[in-house]
């Protein structure tokens, strides 16, 4: 009979973990041994159970979910950290990775999505909700691919993604710019779809990826 994978829990949310804990503890080889709803508490509760696996979301109080991450995978480097997020765009999931978090599933996902990442990644792989992993396939370029991408753009188009890029509303651009609300927004539409993005994370990532911007 193989040993159970334990599991630790880290949600700011009571109900939320509580789902999680039925969802897992209803896995014959999974059992559930910690919780913790804030992140400087998720650290100190692994350094005492360590667990096989951490489900972790990015949204917490006190130092929140990356900086726990990082926290936790500095003090030992053998840590295997799911996050499980609302957020799905890549731009977190790249950081969550650079963090140190071997894998990412979004809370829309299937409940058996759930099941395998923490199997996979107890195991030692690495575990990408199917989704993400293809998005992020898609996404990943190097710097002069993503100046070929913005080669694309017009000059209006390129004006409308710079400011985007920058955290501007759609408002705020029509704005800036003296353009209709209506025509930022179909602008807006139309940049993504050639750059093959769907958030304006993903634009600023485009953006610092070709050296618009400066890290």
């Amino acid at each position: 009979m193989k040993p159970k994978i334990t599991v630790m829990l880290v949600d700011d949310h009571a109900v939320v973990r509580a789902g999680y804990r039925l969802l897992l503890s209803g896995t014959p080889n999974i059992e559930v041994v910690g919780e913790a709803e804030r992140g400087e508490e998720a650290c100190q509760l692994y350094a005492d159970i360590r667990p096989n696996v951490i489900v972790m979301d990015l949204s917490l109080p006190g130092i929140g979910g990356l900086a726990s991450i990082r926290r936790i995978r500095s003090r030992d480097t053998s840590a295997r950290i799911l996050v499980f997020s609302i957020h799905d765009e890549l731009i977190y999931v790249v950081r969550a990775l650079e963090a140190g978090a071997r894998g990412y599933i979004t809370k829309s996902c299937a409940p058996e999505i759930l099941v395998e990442a923490v199997a996979r990644i107890a195991s030692g792989e690495s575990f990408l909700e199917p989704e993400i992993a293809q998005r992020l396939a898609m996404q990943t370029m190097s710097g002069a691919e993503a100046a070929t991408a913005l080669n694309t753009l017009s000059p209006r188009e390129f004006d409308v993604f710079l400011l985007l890029a920058k955290g501007y509303t759609t408002r705020e651009v029509a704005e800036e710019l003296r353009l209709g609300y209506k025509t930022v927004a179909n602008y807006s539409t139309l940049i993504k779809s050639k750059l093959g993005v769907n958030t304006t994370a993903e634009m600023a990532r485009l953006a610092y990826q070709s050296g618009i911007f400066k890290t």
